[in-house]
């Protein structure tokens, strides 16, 4: 997947080179992440062969001590379907129901309207430009009383 410049295109990483990508995903998989976050594989539940679509995650947003970042990525072959938004909702659900966090932010890339359309349809609403790790986005957020206040 994160080898489909379409699927990359707005995301800074070690894509193109084999070994830095590969040390990426071994890091990321074997990181502890607190109780609550992590990365949640989708999978498709037709098809008995479990055909991975692609991942939704939640991890702590480095300086922002107060936001949890949440974050989608997709095989391209899934784009269009409903999977980020679907799956993403139920992680955003529990984000605020069972981990009890307080603020989801998706810093996404202005260029990005595919993301930029998952966030407002989660419910997410643009608050501000940032500037993170020297990477312009767009912040998209949400906090536990407009998430819970909607149900």
């Amino acid at each position: 997947m994160d080898q489909d410049s379409r699927v990359t295109q707005y995301i800074p990483g070690p894509w193109r080179d084999m070994a830095k990508h590969r040390a990426f995903v071994v890091e990321r998989i074997n990181a502890a992440y607190p109780k609550g976050l992590g990365y949640w594989s989708v999978l498709d539940r037709f098809d008995d062969r479990k055909f991975f679509l692609g991942w939704v995650l939640l991890l702590p947003y480095g300086s922002y001590l107060d936001e949890v970042e949440i974050g989608w990525r997709f095989n391209y072959d899934a784009w269009g379907k409903g999977y980020a938004k679907e799956s993403a909702s139920r992680v955003l659900d529990h984000a605020f129901k069972t981990a009890r966090l307080k603020k989801i932010v998706a810093d996404i890339d202005p260029s990005n309207l595919s993301s930029i359309n998952v966030a407002e349809k989660l419910g997410m609403r643009y608050v501000e430009d940032r500037c993170i790790n020297g990477e312009m986005g767009k912040s998209y957020q949400i906090d536990s009383s407009q998430y819970l206040g909607r149900l």
